[in-house]
C-alpha cells in the first residue's frame, strides 16, 4: 500500500519534530530542575501547543506551493497534528513508571530508535543513498539537540538554581 504524499509529509514531520523537540525539552528540563512535574508539564505542552503549530506551518507551506489541492493541504495537517501530539504523548510514559533520571534515558533511546527507523524508511525510498548516512545524519542532529539541551539546562540551573 503506498501512502499519499500529503499523509507521508504529516507523518515525518510530525514523528520527526515530536522526538527532536519532545527530548530537547525533557532533557532540559531534567537538567535544569530535576522535576517530575515539570517534565510532565513539558510534554503536555508540546503534545499540544507545539502539534497545532506544527499543523498550522505545515498546513501553510503546502498551500504556499502552490501545488496541492485543499484536501491535500488537510491531509498533511491533520497527518502532522496527530503524528505529533500522539507520538509526544508516548514520551510522558516513561516518566510516569520510572524514577526521572531512568524515564529521560528511556525516552532518549525511545526517540533514537523511531528517528533510526523512521530515517531506514525515507532512506530505502531515495535511489542512490546508502540508509546508514542518512540514519547517521539524522541522528546526529538529535543527539546534537539533547546535548545542547542539557547543558542549557545545566547552565539554567547554575544560574537560577537554590
Amino acid at each position: 500500500m503506498d501512502v499519499k504524499h500529503s499523509v507521508k509529509t504529516g507523518l515525518c514531520f510530525g514523528l520527526t519534530s515530536a522526538t527532536i523537540t519532545t527530548l530537547g525539552l525533557m532533557v532540559g528540563l531534567h537538567s535544569g530542575t530535576g522535576e517530575k512535574l515539570a517534565v510532565i508539564g513539558g510534554v503536555l505542552t508540546i503534545a499540544i501547543a507545539d502539534a497545532f503549530s506544527d499543523a498550522l506551518g505545515i498546513h501553510m507551506c503546502e498551500e504556499s506551493e502552490n501545488v496541492h489541492s485543499g484536501k491535500e493541504v488537510w491531509e498533511a495537517t491533520v497527518a502532522t497534528f496527530f503524528a505529533k501530539f500522539f507520538f509526544a504523548l508516548t514520551f510522558a510514559v516513561p516518566v510516569f513508571l520510572f524514577e526521572l533520571s531512568t524515564a529521560v534515558i528511556v525516552s532518549i533511546l525511545w526517540g533514537l530508535t523511531i528517528l533510526a527507523l523512521l530515517s531506514y524508511a525515507v532512506a530505502r525510498q531515495q535511489q542512490k543513498v546508502k540508509a546508514w548516512k542518512v540514519i547517521a545524519e539524522h541522528l546526529g542532529v538529535a543527539v546534537a539537540v539533547i546535548t545542547l539541551a542539557h547543558l542549557v539546562g545545566d547552565c539554567i540551573k547554575d544560574v537560577f538554581g537554590n
